[in-house]
């Protein structure tokens, strides 16, 4: 496929717009998909739609050509997205939809006693607080995997890729993304969230995933101080535990400005990316890894060296 000009007016203008359409491609069609009446297979199709652009605009203007490479991982990746990550996210919304409907069908015309959340408000504004009452688990769960062993056993899974492109966005072990739904999802249940704002808060975390891993030149601009961007997670990807151990929001850059966890300096991301460990070659292996010894002591490598900032970090990285 014939490349963009890295300087050519095409590609600047599709480099400031293809973040907006993308993603908001994404979203309006989630909507006519839960407007449909078969919400899940509508939105898999927007979902596989975005997921070919991405791949389609990759190799028209990709930011890295080195990351175009093959790492023998695709396979791999495809299962991890379909049979873990797909999963756990599969199971949460299960879970969900029995407890809410149950509910509902105990008390079908009055909220259930107690419940704090404001269900009164336009939908959108309740997915908007959702989003950031959910960012608390997602960020306290991502920056614990990167500080406690035990925990960085399971995420090293998702760091060991070589390359970032659009099909290793759901490379995630089940530990790590079940952790991940429980301190997101826990507390909205508690706060009597309905099931359309659950609904929104996934279909925002899935495009926002595929676009973060996106191997496309994008210039997202101010957009960076306030969403997770591909400029921002590049940087999450890096082997130096002073970069890497930063941006850790999910969809939401809020917690990592005001825990100081932000990172976006004015230079190029850098390219070789990885940890200093060794990941299992091959689905299953990669799954039981982290539950032997020997396996663990592959996927630490070498003892970390600790950033210079001093804060705790477990990430085996370069």
């Amino acid at each position: 496929m014939t490349r963009l000009s890295r300087h050519g007016r095409p590609r600047m203008v599709l480099a400031w717009t293809l973040w907006p359409l993308l993603y908001g491609g994404g979203l309006v069609g989630t909507g006519l998909a839960l407007a449909s009446a078969h919400p899940l297979l509508w939105f898999n199709a927007v979902y596989v739609s975005v997921a070919v652009a991405i791949g389609l605009f990759e190799r028209l203007m990709p930011h890295e050509e080195a990351w175009l490479q093959p790492d023998g991982e695709t396979v791999d990746n495809l299962a991890h997205t379909l049979l873990t990550k797909g999963l756990a996210q599969l199971g949460a919304a299960i879970i969900s939809s029995v407890a809410m409907v149950t509910a509902a069908v105990a008390q079908p015309a009055i909220r259930i006693p107690g419940s704090p959340w404001p269900d009164q408000w336009p939908l959108a504004v309740q997915v908007i607080l959702g989003l950031v009452l959910a960012e608390v688990g997602l960020y306290a769960a991502h920056r614990l995997a990167h500080e406690r062993l035990a925990l960085w056993r399971f995420h090293a899974l998702h760091h060991s890729v070589r390359r970032l492109w659009v099909l290793n966005t759901g490379r995630f072990h089940l530990v790590d993304s079940s952790l991940k739904i429980a301190l997101s999802q826990t507390p909205l249940y508690l706060l009597g969230a309905p099931l359309p704002v659950f609904l929104w808060i996934s279909a925002v975390t899935a495009f926002t995933g595929l676009l973060t891993h996106c191997n496309i030149d994008l210039r997202t601009g101010l957009l960076d101080r306030v969403v997770s961007t591909p400029a921002l997670h590049r940087w999450h990807h890096s082997k130096v535990l002073e970069e890497g151990n930063r941006n850790y929001g999910e969809n939401l850059m809020l917690w990592d400005q005001l825990l100081g966890t932000y990172h976006n300096p004015a230079r190029r991301p850098p390219v070789d990316i990885g940890i200093r460990g060794r990941i299992a070659s091959g689905f299953l292996r990669q799954l039981a890894q982290p539950f032997t010894a020997a396996g663990v002591r592959a996927i630490l490598g070498a003892a970390p060296r600790q950033p210079r900032t001093g804060d705790a970090a477990a990430r085996s990285s370069g």
